[in-house]
């Protein structure tokens, strides 16, 4: 590793430690090909190309050894789940209550079918769902390892056994609740330093519910309410839940969701289609393509079976970490390490002068942040999860897994951390200091480098604080934030994935808000910012605003995300949002709730989740943490039990503003 990449992440204005050290996932299998085709089709697949590899030039043999080993991987796996198969019938022999009995056997009638055959009953297909995502947690020690539009693909067997009068509705939400259990019960192996970036030690397994068609009609069906309904009864903190919207979304759909984010449960998560299918769109994606787009980990995106191994990078830019250092010449105090040198505020003539400068550093550390991934993805090519390539097109007609170039698509996002505070002290120090001069450039640079202490230091931090903010509609503010993130969005276009060149469409860059909880760690290795933030404090979270700075409502907020340029975030947008319970807790409050998520699809928006919670009773559940074990949260793209969060974490949760509608 080169020792400039090395420092930079000692310093933590980039961080990929995550993959360095542990598998990743951020992927959606084709699950509907097992469903149909069982993994029997998949291994006749398998030899149907190996039959057609011309082994007499450069890189055939390796095809025939990936292809081979999908063959191993997938009876391997049927293996696995006759296995369960012959346990079943061990405990039926033994099992004394009929009815007990009867499941026994008819579980290992299942085994037995899937997932080498197609599934023929709902039960079937839930038994085969479990049976490969648990083998590709296996395979990887992955996260994000999602499930797709459950709702589609499940509901052709679900419509069969109704009509057939095989399969009622309680049923039904029993086998979706018995799979969520299930997904709760995965756990991923991480390097300590790492498990920060993911507070509540999350695994991201996402499931994605409505939607619409290129045609423009609508997709929910009876099923995507069961999976609504059974996962807003199980309240786990897995899988995450994410709903899309549409401007033709029915009325009922939109109430139901509004119903269970209501109960303070965090999910669903939700977003529009009239964003992200341009979004799509415009990188590349075939139409058909964009309209079956699933969310991935927690608010990534992906075409189910088609996308590349990691839609979304795990090399975090810390932006709060980079107005630190350019504003202090590349020195970071914090380490005693010089990086890139730039200037001090002291130095800088003229806002136009600090802004070169801050360009500057971004556009480096974006090209070191695209390295350090390069770095990662290059050693993970040693480990091609076979079974997850053999369910992603088109590995298997390529002879590539899809860490080698096997995907239709390949499209990474950058993950940037702190937007807000970016934007909120450029446009303090322009206002403050450059413009209209009610601060000296020394006096500000004193202020960050002592912490805002003493007298003198609190009365400049007061003045910053008061400077107008990102999140509240100011066109003058969000404006900043916008060309903060254009500058990092056009540097990391410029370049290119691993896989670029190998078979995939694009094989690039695009970008992404979602830190998960980034935000923490690299706020706390970062110092003051002229936004008034304390020194080695958590960062703004994803696209959010500022903890406690958005005033003016959630409308205004929406606006001012809005004003990001969307269009360009393939990767996803991350907007949280607390309200207090008082907005849920009658009938006309309700509506008022209703409408916010309205204008949440009718602005396009990109993505939005809710804590629905008061801050008291957060402050309750961090004195008597045994009485609140039942409190979910939302962290960031994800939920997690708030008792089981470390303390930073948990005030930074509480600190986020309380809106009232």
């Amino acid at each position: 590793m080169p020792q400039e990449i090395k420092e930079a992440g000692i310093a933590k204005i980039i961080h990929g430690e995550g993959n360095m050290t542990s598998g990743d996932g951020h992927i959606v299998p084709d699950f509907k090909k097992v469903l149909t085709k069982g993994l029997k089709g998949v291994i006749e697949e398998a030899k149907a190309s190996m039959e057609k590899v011309d082994i007499t030039v450069y890189g055939g043999y390796n095809k025939i050894d990936f292809l081979k080993a999908v063959e191993i991987v997938a009876q391997a796996t049927i293996d696995f789940a006759h296995r369960f198969a012959n346990l079943a019938k061990e405990l039926a022999e033994k099992e004394t209550d009929p009815q007990r009995k009867e499941e026994l056997l008819q579980i290992q009638k299942n085994c037995l079918n899937v997932p080498e055959n197609p599934a023929q009953t709902f039960w079937e297909g839930v038994q085969a769902i479990w049976f490969i995502h648990l083998v590709i947690q296996i395979e990887s020690n992955g996260h994000s390892a999602s499930l797709g539009r459950v709702d589609q693909y499940l509901y052709p067997l679900y419509k069969k056994d109704v009509l057939e009068g095989d399969l009622d509705r309680e049923f039904a939400k029993e086998m979706l609740q018995c799979l969520w259990v299930k997904l709760y019960s995965v756990i991923k192996v991480r390097s300590t330093s790492h498990s920060g970036y993911g507070a509540g030690y999350p695994t991201y397994q996402n499931v994605t519910i409505g939607g619409s068609t290129p045609s423009g009609k609508d997709s929910t069906n009876e099923l995507s309410y069961l999976i609504l309904e059974s996962v807003g009864e199980n309240k786990l903190t897995q899988p995450n839940l994410s709903a899309r919207f549409h401007i033709n979304s029915p009325e009922k759909f939109i109430r139901k969701c509004a119903e269970v984010a209501a109960t303070g449960y965090g999910m669903p998560a939700m977003h529009t289609d009239e964003i992200i299918v341009p979004a799509l769109l415009n990188k590349g994606v075939k139409i058909e393509d964009a309209y079956n787009y699933s969310m991935v980990g927690c608010v990534e995106v992906a075409v189910p079976g088609k996308w590349g191994y990691r839609c979304t990078g795990m090399t975090f830019l810390n932006f709060v970490k980079a107005t630190e250092l350019v504003l202090n010449d590349g020195y970071d105090s914090r380490t005693g390490l010089q990086l890139l040198k730039a200037g001090k505020l002291t130095d800088y003539e003229t806002y136009e002068d600090l802004w070169e400068a801050w360009k500057k550093y971004i556009k480096h550390y974006t090209k070191l942040s695209v390295a350090l991934d390069a770095l990662s993805d290059t050693h993970l090519e040693d480990f091609p999860d076979i079974l997850l390539s053999s369910l992603v097109d088109d590995c298997i007609g390529r002879g590539l897994s899809a860490k080698e170039g096997g995907a239709v698509y390949d499209i990474i996002s950058g993950l940037q951390v702190g937007i807000a505070n970016a934007a909120n002290s450029l446009y303090a120090l322009k206002t403050t200091v450059f413009d209209n001069q009610i601060l000296t450039k020394e006096e500000v640079y004193n202020a960050l480098q002592t912490n805002y202490e003493g007298e003198n230091g609190e009365r400049i931090r007061k003045i910053l604080l008061e400077v107008p903010k990102y999140g509240n509609d100011i066109d003058e503010v969000d404006e900043f934030a916008t060309n903060i993130y254009w500058t990092y969005i056009d540097e990391i276009q410029k370049y290119h994935n691993t896989r670029y060149g190998r078979g995939p469409i694009n094989g690039g860059y695009g970008v992404s808000t979602s830190g998960i909880s980034s935000n923490v760690p690299m706020g706390t290795v970062s110092g003051a910012t002229p936004d008034g933030r304390y020194a080695y404090t958590p960062a703004a979270e994803g696209g959010s605003p500022t903890q406690g700075t958005d005033t003016n409502g959630p409308t205004a907020v929406l606006n001012s995300v809005n004003k990001l340029p969307t269009l360009m975030i393939t990767g996803g947008q991350l907007l949280n949002q607390k309200y207090s319970p008082e907005l849920v807790n009658t009938a006309e409050q309700f509506e008022k709730f209703v409408n916010v998520i309205k204008s949440f699809i009718s602005s396009k928006g990109w993505h939005i989740q809710f804590n629905i919670i008061s801050g008291k009773t957060l402050k309750q559940a961090q004195v008597e943490p045994e009485k609140h074990r039942d409190i979910i949260v939302r962290v960031a793209g994800y939920c997690a039990q708030f008792v089981t969060l470390d303390r930073t974490t948990q005030n930074d949760i509480i600190s986020r503003t309380e809106q009232r509608i």
